[in-house]
């Protein structure tokens, strides 16, 4: 008989969807389901983008450049510079999404069984791009007691093997909502001349920072001209999730020529899309520091309701939308799964993302979950109130 191949196997499933099915039973048996698992903002997409759609003015829907329309990636360019990144429209590689982004870069940069160093816990679907591409995510644990930052100089070095090719960061970090520092940047940049590696930073959470952090581009970090490469997207940044429009940036030009060769094999990214990506670039700034204050409100309410909680530890972030929270329980995965199977107040529930998925070291994370503030105000702070009372009730209760 027939088997599927070993890629398809290991591939993981998403801890983020993956208990969609139960979300969905409970909603047809009337529980409303709050939706804390995925990191989709209920904030409006900015209007100029929406016009953009509504009138296009296209009479034939054609393919884009492979490399994405040249009048969106000059606009992007002036984007970048605003916060000091030195590219121009040459540096650019629009995609269809960040995800694409990412596996172009790993593929770019690596063969099959290079190794990526990632610190963990780290954006889930990393590991399934990891697979795509053919390569191994080797983890550098960080802790909420150690403040997610880094581990020291000799732990990385322990891990860096002949098969080592690059260091992948997320900054502001999903799901620790963790910012680098400019001084951990800089340690990253003295590993990655030592050891010839290119260093990768998904920067797609770029703005939202809070509490006085700065964020640092990794494009900024001298003498990694040609060894830096950015992941970026509009998903979350227009509150443009279904959008997939995303870009590469690097300095590099081989990098660049390689990465639009994958590009041309999948012909062009989505060319209305980019057309109204074009558009979102023209939002004001007032539209985005309306939305870093939105999402810092959801973020003190959510900690605010979690300090009350016995047994409940989590770190505010500082950075994104999402943190990773210890929860008095035997198994996250179990607890998510009954949330939405057996419990309810009120006629309502939760849906959350146990964080097991968002290691690559087995075992870690089984007590964790990660909580995206992506809801209103009332609406976390109801779900809050869910998460107590289900906790309390919780037979796997620690």
């Amino acid at each position: 008989m027939a088997t599927i191949s070993r890629r398809a196997q290991i591939m993981p499933p998403s801890p983020i969807r993956k208990l969609v099915p139960y979300a969905e039973d409970a909603k047809r048996r009337g529980i409303r389901v709050y939706h804390l698992n995925i990191g989709q903002p209920d904030i409006p997409t900015p209007q100029e983008m929406l016009d953009a759609y509504a009138h296009h003015g296209l009479r034939v829907l054609e393919y884009s450049h492979s490399g994405g329309i040249w009048e969106y990636r000059e606009n992007l360019a002036h984007y970048y510079q605003q916060f000091g990144i030195p590219v121009e429209k040459e540096h650019i590689l629009v995609t269809t999404g960040g995800s694409e982004a990412i596996i172009f870069a790993l593929m770019t940069v690596m063969d099959p069984g290079d190794e990526v160093m990632v610190p963990e816990p780290f954006y889930t679907n990393y590991n399934g791009f990891a697979v795509q591409a053919g390569v191994r995510v080797v983890p550098l644990t960080c802790s909420a007691e150690e403040g997610f930052q880094l581990p020291p100089d000799d732990e990385i070095r322990a891990r860096i093997t002949p098969r080592t090719r690059a260091i992948l960061i997320c900054n502001p970090n999903n799901p620790t909502g963790y910012v680098y520092t400019r001084e951990e940047l800089q340690r990253l940049r003295r590993l990655v001349l030592e050891y010839d590696l290119f260093l990768l930073a998904d920067e797609v959470y770029r703005e939202f920072v809070y509490d006085g952090a700065t964020h640092h581009s990794i494009l900024t970090l001298e003498g990694l001209e040609e060894r830096t490469i950015v992941l970026d997207s509009v998903s979350k940044r227009y509150s443009a999730c279904g959008a997939r429009v995303g870009c590469l940036v690097t300095r590099n030009t081989e990098v660049l020529e390689a990465a639009l060769k994958f590009g041309q094999a999948r012909l062009s990214p989505p060319t209305l899309d980019q057309m109204a990506a074009n558009a979102a670039l023209k939002a004001s700034q007032s539209y985005l520091n309306q939305v870093v204050e939105e999402y810092r409100r959801r973020r003190d309410v959510v900690f605010d309701a979690l300090a009350k909680i016995p047994g409940v530890f989590g770190l505010k972030p500082r950075g994104a939308f999402y943190t990773i929270v210890k929860l008095p329980v035997d198994d996250a995965d179990a607890f998510a799964a009954w949330l939405l199977r057996d419990f309810h107040d009120r006629e309502e529930t939760l849906m959350l993302a146990p964080a097991n998925g968002f290691y690559a070291t087995p075992g870690l994370g089984k007590d964790e979950v990660r909580i995206a503030f992506v809801l209103n105000v009332p609406a976390m702070r109801r779900s809050m109130e869910i998460l107590e009372r289900a906790l309390e009730q919780y037979p796997g209760r620690r």
